[in-house]
């Protein structure tokens, strides 16, 4: 396994790590580490990519919708892990051999030999605790035009499943979001098989091999949903959940703070009408929309000012989004009874 010279390993520094649907534009995993890893020898890599994914590049009319598929092969413990990222497409990995650590949704575990892991583009998640272990890891990313829980899918034409066997799968997938499963060595055998695919193409050259095999792991995973009667929750795939997301999204990511919300662009984010969205924050929240955020960006406001950062009352209520200081100060102290700089003096850090 190799990355071929002639086919150099790209990244975020060439082609930015977003994605997009008809309103809004999405950050993916930048892969950085894992380009950095490959370019130094630290581990052996073999991938078929298009856009900001590490691989050799796909032609734009060799199955579209495939974002990368390939394969690592660390033989040593790596000094570099894949931090939390989401995908613009749903993400099936396996793990051949070896151990790796692995989180999704804050839920930590040990992934080993013979595991199956699926996430949805909504779904964080990371490999390596900080680190990378010893492992040979497969992967493959399906763009199924969808970036919210709510959204219906559409699946790529090439993939060989009827319509029913599609939607069946569709619904085992949008409404369980189970990360990890055991697998049966039917599913062993097609990830070592689609290495194999990827190792030899050249071109396209393998392209129709490629797509004979991604659908008969889809129907694999389909039949393995099938025989375990897994438990399904309706109310994953709901505007609700996509909006439960985003709030916890919006508290996470200071960018996300400070960016200009408004209700309306808000409830666009969500792929819904304003009153939609209202009655969910209100539901999930009880607050409306406007008085969350603001709550939100307060207690950002109040830890960086514990952290004595950054230097200014200004500076932390431009960093959080609000448009002047004043303003800020008037909410904070509604908020935390006390003002800015009264409160940074009390938890000892002193400009």
């Amino acid at each position: 396994m190799h990355v071929e010279r002639d086919a150099p390993v790209t990244g975020s520094a060439v082609l930015a790590p977003v994605f997009k649907d008809v309103h809004n534009t999405y950050r993916a995993d930048a892969c950085d580490p894992l380009i950095e890893a490959v370019h130094s020898s630290q581990i052996k890599l073999d991938a078929l990519a298009r856009g900001h994914y590490p691989g050799r590049r796909l032609s734009h009319d060799a199955l579209p919708g495939l974002k990368t598929i390939g394969h690592w092969d660390a033989k040593t413990e790596q000094q570099w892990g894949l931090p939390p990222h989401r995908n613009e497409g749903i993400e099936i990995s396996f793990l051949e051999s070896g151990t790796l650590a692995f989180a999704v949704d804050h839920r930590d575990c040990v992934l080993q030999p013979g595991d199956l892991t699926i996430t949805r583009p909504w779904q964080l998640h990371c490999l390596g605790s900080p680190h990378v272990g010893s492992s040979r890891l497969h992967w493959l990313i399906l763009d199924v035009g969808v970036r919210r829980p709510n959204q219906n899918w559409k699946w790529p034409r090439w993939v060989m499943l009827n319509a029913s066997e599609k939607r069946e799968l569709e619904t085992s997938l949008r409404h369980n979001e189970q990360p990890v499963w055991r697998t049966s060595s039917d599913i062993w055998d097609c990830f070592r098989a689609m290495g194999t695919a990827v190792e030899n193409d050249r071109d396209g050259s393998n392209s129709s091999r490629l797509a004979i095999r991604i659908s008969d792991l889809l129907l694999l995973m389909l039949d393995m949903f099938r025989h375990r009667c897994i438990p399904l929750d309706r109310s994953l795939a709901g505007s609700r959940r996509t909006v439960q997301l985003f709030l916890a999204g919006l508290c996470s990511q200071a960018q996300d703070l400070a960016a200009d919300w408004t209700v309306e662009s808000m409830a666009e984010e969500c792929g819904l009408k304003p009153t939609q969205f209202v009655h969910h924050v209100k539901q999930l929240t009880n607050a409306a929309p406007m008085h969350y955020l603001n709550d939100c960006r307060l207690q950002f406001g109040a830890k960086l000012l514990q952290n004595n950062e950054p230097n200014s009352v200004t500076d932390v209520a431009l960093t959080c989004g609000f448009c002047s200081s004043q303003y800020f100060a008037t909410l904070f102290k509604r908020r935390f009874g006390c003002t800015p700089k009264a409160y940074r003096e009390r938890n000892g850090c002193r400009q």
